[in-house]
């Protein structure tokens, strides 16, 4: 496959005091970053494969701005514990092509990024859904590789993400269509919710909930 998932991102409280659950399963924190002009902020964890990211609106003028509204980060993160998806899905590509994503998308092109890098969000979601993107240049997760990505409870490579989504909420067609290629599962659930599958040194389960809405699982792998 020549696209795979590349993170996931929770909405949470400002300053991301909900890392510290991740922390608590012996997960060790990656750099943060703060995204000028669109107003958000975020708290990273790494592996060999992925990440997983805490996302937050630190400026609720850039988030609404001409520029950023159109990501609806803002009423997303505003609307998290109202019925809103709190998840976004990246995805990108696999070496130094760039294929199509499997969606109809609109080009974004935040400022805190080279003119040569874009991001390219499905078109037809709904705010009940996660948030689907595209990173739009070669090989992102090459970028995460001088992170700290060998963590104490063993985890190596992000596999597999699930979203459990609320009786009743249909799938876009975009939705459908990352489902289909293989890159994103959907399951029922009482509440919104990720599953995330890992391979690693050891098999085990977490559950994070209530602290995230996160539940992470580890097979053991010869890597």
């Amino acid at each position: 496959m020549t696209i795979a998932l590349d993170h996931v991102f929770i909405c949470c409280e400002p300053g991301g005091p909900e890392a510290e659950a991740l922390r608590g399963i012996g997960l060790l924190e990656g750099t943060s970053n703060v995204h000028p002009g669109q107003g958000t902020a975020n708290r990273r964890f790494f592996f060999r494969g992925g990440f997983i990211e805490l996302l937050w609106v630190h400026d609720p003028e850039e988030a609404n701005s001409g520029l950023t509204s159109p990501t609806r980060l803002w009423p997303r993160w505003m609307n998290r514990k109202n019925g809103v998806c709190p998840f976004g899905v990246a995805f990108g590509p696999l070496g130094s092509e760039t294929p199509a994503p499997p969606f109809h998308a609109w080009t974004y092109r935040p400022t805190y990024l080279p003119a040569n890098k874009q991001i390219l969000f499905a078109q037809g979601t709904t705010l009940a859904e996660p948030e689907l993107f595209y990173l739009a240049w070669p090989n992102p997760q090459s970028s995460s590789e001088a992170q700290r990505r060998d963590h104490p409870n063993g985890m190596l490579r992000l596999e597999t993400a699930s979203i459990g989504l609320p009786p009743g909420v249909s799938l876009s067609a975009p939705s459908l269509a990352v489902q289909s290629a293989g890159l994103l599962n959907f399951h029922t659930a009482d509440r919104y919710e990720v599953v995330l599958s890992f391979s690693g040194t050891d098999d085990s389960v977490f559950d994070l909930r209530p602290s995230l809405p996160l539940l992470l699982s580890t097979a053991r792998s010869a890597a």
